[in-house]
């Protein structure tokens, strides 16, 4: 098991950026794969990003592509979500999950692999 722990999050205006990261604790951070989950209001959580243990692979929900890059630090035991040019429609909270790496790729944007979660981060973006 791994611990994680969300930061970054905010209040921000459309257009803006924001860096999200996600602290690991505990385990072997080089072993998962990692992902970015959010929730927003009313709505069910949904998958965002994720990226392999090597960060030789990367996936992007269509929403966020060509906005969004997940990228991780495995020295720092840290996963990053580079936010740009922000809409409303991001607002949410941004969760960060583990998956062992040897679950393969295909189950990376699948909620129910991921048994590791922090605690989310609230990420606002006003209009």
């Amino acid at each position: 098991q791994v611990q994680l722990v969300e930061s970054g999050g905010g209040l921000v205006q459309a257009g803006d950026s924001l860096t999200l990261s996600c602290a690991a604790s505990g385990g072997s951070f080089s072993t998962y794969a990692m992902g970015w989950f959010r929730q927003a209001p009313g709505k069910e959580r949904e998958f965002v990003t994720a990226i392999s243990r090597s960060a030789g692979s990367t996936i992007y929900a269509n929403s966020v592509k060509g906005r969004f890059t997940i990228s991780r630090d495995n020295a720092k035991n840290t996963v990053y979500l580079q936010m740009n040019s922000l809409k409303p429609e991001d607002t949410a909270v941004y969760y960060c999950a583990a998956v062992p790496a040897t679950y393969g790729h295909s189950t990376y944007s699948r909620q129910a692999a991921y048994d590791n979660w922090g605690q989310g981060t609230q990420v606002t973006v006003s209009s």
